[in-house]
């Protein structure tokens, strides 16, 4: 064995190097810890982690980010932070093995983290400020003064052995270093950075109790304009079709929000302003719930909804007619003069949606909503305030914890998503969906109830075909219609054969317009086709 395959074997030569690695690693998170407990001082989304998220959030394209969604649900949020912590982390670790030979370089390398995350946060939309690049600089330093102090008890430095009687054997002078000091400063920081990190999160929570404590004081008023109740028919009882309303927990959220605002009501303000707008107003959470309530139920879609997809929901909604405040503020729409073709919604955390204003003053439930299913906004949901409007994808119309309209044009402003390549204006688009079977199901030959919804929001559903395999289409029971902007359920009695079969589903508008067949993607403005599974009769 020669000598280069015994150093490469000896645990000795490897502890080191590993620990060296383990400095870079316990200084990104003594950095990360830090920062973490500075954002919850200065505001949550200035923190790092969710600062270059939503800053590769916003540079990510329009095709990636469909594909996150599409492939990861609304765990996409998720997997882009443990992403980023997983780049640090490797960014960690090269820095302390960089320091074992280079340790003011390493430890300045640390500072990279701070430049990137302040650089982050303060061109974010929501940014507040220079305030904002505390957290980032602050647990930057801190993290290189880890990296530094831990890097040198892992310095060499000359040993000296034991005497051999009165002479020394300088022979046996080796490299060493601090074994004890370097235990004692990696526990230190280990134990400061899981405390300064537990906090902080303490902290963020606390942070949000006076918005929780707004939600819970709501009561909804009675609405001067109840929703119809539900026609005994909307539900059919089939096992495995959606349920006609969505409960809130269940609804979809797709948003670009890393962080759930926490907005109190009690403070929270709409202002209304722009082209056209005579009278500008700024409204309370009480002026709104002082007005006129409308109760509606609506069927939301995501335009990132593929075929047969999941991001579509039915919830009964209580809020504020649109349309009126509008007119109140003299606004009108471009079909009867008015100069502004868009309204832009903002929410809190910076996020533009631009809705076409003839489209929300054309007399359809276009609502400021307050209520979801019964009860206040949930927070993922918007709470306090929300924009609903039947008939238009959420990514043109359903603002998220709005406080700002302006009035403006479709060529003077190009809203978040707009910029991104998705189209200015996106009705959607007549869909219908199969629940049950699932694909690749094995029924047993004989009746098979197949069933799902349908949807074309604002103009209604008229009738649903289905095909088993390449024979004719052949119509299905439609249930019960609720109204025209809410989705419809439909069955259809298969008479199985054993084998394998395809079953596909289209749907026709009450305009008469039937689903086409042409498969498009999401982008830019929803997709298409028809969906079909795949199932086994036995």
């Amino acid at each position: 064995m020669t000598d280069a395959t015994r150093k490469l074997r000896n645990p000795r030569n490897w502890l080191r190097p590993s620990l060296g690695a383990l400095s870079g690693v316990l200084s990104g998170f003594a950095a990360l810890a830090v920062a973490e407990l500075v954002s919850a001082g200065v505001r949550p989304q200035a923190g790092p982690v969710i600062a270059v998220g939503g800053a590769a959030i916003d540079r990510t394209p329009a095709a990636v980010k469909d594909w996150a969604i599409r492939s990861f649900g609304t765990n996409d949020k998720l997997v882009l932070q443990l992403g980023i912590l997983t780049v640090l982390s490797v960014f960690a670790l090269a820095l302390g093995l960089v320091a074992l030979r280079y340790r003011r370089t390493g430890a300045a390398g640390v500072l990279v983290f701070g430049v990137v995350g302040a650089a982050a946060a303060t061109t974010r939309p929501d940014s507040t400020g220079w305030a904002d690049t505390l957290p980032s600089v602050v647990g930057a330093v801190i993290g290189s003064c880890v990296l530094f102090v831990l890097a040198g008890r892992l310095a060499l430095t000359e040993t000296t052995p034991r005497a051999i009687g009165r002479e020394e054997d300088d022979s046996a002078r080796s490299p060493g270093w601090d074994r004890r000091g370097f235990i004692i400063a990696a526990t230190a920081a280990a134990a400061a950075s899981a405390g300064a990190g537990a906090l902080g999160r303490a902290l963020k929570g606390s942070r949000g109790q006076e918005a929780i404590a707004s939600r819970k004081d709501i009561v909804l008023p009675t609405p001067a304009s109840p929703a119809l109740a539900v026609p005994k028919g909307a539900q059919l009882r089939i096992p495995g079709i959606s349920a006609f309303t969505t409960s809130n927990k269940d609804f979809y959220r797709v948003d670009t929000a890393l962080v759930v605002p926490k907005v109190d009501a009690t403070t929270w303000q709409l202002r209304i302003h722009g082209r056209g707008v005579t009278r500008p107003v700024t409204l309370s959470f009480d002026d709104l719930l002082r007005r006129e309530l409308v109760e509606r139920d609506i069927t939301l879609t995501c335009v990132s909804n593929e075929v047969g997809g999941p991001y579509v929901g039915n919830a009964r909604w209580i809020g504020v007619r649109l349309a009126d405040l509008l007119a109140e503020c003299g606004v009108r729409p471009p079909s009867r003069g008015g100069p502004a073709d868009q309204l832009v919604a903002r929410s809190v955390d910076g996020m533009t949606i631009g809705s076409p204003v003839d489209d929300v003053m054309d007399g359809r439930d276009a609502l400021l909503a307050l209520g979801m299913n019964g009860e206040p906004l949930p927070f993922a949901h918007g709470f306090p305030v929300r924009m609903v409007v039947p008939g238009l994808y959420g990514y043109v119309s359903a603002c998220k914890w709005i406080r700002d309209i302006e009035l403006t044009t479709f060529a003077a402003y190009d809203p978040y998503w707009v910029k991104r390549d998705w189209a200015r204006r996106a009705p959607i688009k007549t869909q219908s969906r199969i629940d049950t079977p699932k694909p690749f199901a094995r029924p047993k030959a004989g009746t098979v109830m197949v069933g799902g919804v349908a949807w074309a929001q604002h103009r209604g559903i008229d009738k649903v075909e289905v095909r088993v395999d390449d024979g004719p289409w052949q119509e299905a029971r439609l249930a019960a219609e609720d109204s025209r902007d809410t989705w419809r359920q439909w069955s259809f009695p298969w008479q199985a054969t054993k084998g394998s079969h395809t079953l596909t589903v289209r749907a026709t508008d009450r305009t008469g317009a039937v689903q086409t067949e042409k498969r498009a993607r999401t982008i830019p403005d929803g997709a298409s086709g028809w969906h079909s599974v795949v199932v086994t009769a036995d």
